[in-house]
C-alpha cells in the first residue's frame, strides 16, 4: 500500500539501475523551491520502490536505514550529474510512495528520501 502520492512538472532524470527503469526529481517540502526532498521512483508497473532498498543491500552493500538511503541518493545524482541519461524537462510526474525517509543530515542536498513507483507524462522513455 502507498503512503501517498506526489504529484509535480519539472526536471526528471530517467536512468537505469540493475534491471530497473528509475526516474529521479526533486520537491520543495514548503514553499521555498529548494528541492530539499529528492524523490526516486521505479518507471512502470514492475516495481514498488522496495526494489531500490534491496539493491543498496545488495549492490552498495550497505545495511538499512541512512547508509542504504544515500546509496539510493547516490545513484539517482550521479545519473544527473552525468548527463548520459534521459533528461526530461518540464514533464509531468507522479509518484506513489512507498516509502519516505528523513536522513540524520543534509545529503545531495535532500533532507528527505522517498521512494516507490512513478508515472511520467512522456509517453516514451528513450534509455
Amino acid at each position: 500500500m502507498f503512503l501517498t502520492e506526489l504529484r509535480g512538472v519539472g526536471r526528471v532524470t530517467v536512468f537505469p539501475l540493475e534491471d530497473l527503469t528509475v526516474a529521479y526529481t526533486t520537491r520543495s517540502g514548503d514553499g521555498r523551491g529548494l528541492g530539499e526532498v529528492g524523490v526516486v521512483g521505479v518507471v512502470g508497473g514492475r516495481g514498488d520502490g522496495e526494489e531500490l532498498w534491496r539493491l543498496a543491500q545488495g549492490l552498495g552493500g550497505r545495511g538499512h536505514g541512512q547508509e542504504a538511503a544515500r546509496w539510493i541518493l547516490i545513484q539517482a545524482s550521479r545519473a544527473r550529474v552525468v548527463a548520459a541519461f534521459t533528461d526530461l524537462r518540464d514533464v509531468k510526474w507522479t509518484a506513489y510512495v512507498r516509502r519516505r525517509f528523513v536522513l540524520q543530515a543534509l545529503f545531495a542536498n535532500h533532507e528527505v528520501l522517498v521512494t516507490g513507483r512513478m508515472e511520467l507524462s512522456a509517453t516514451r522513455v528513450v534509455l
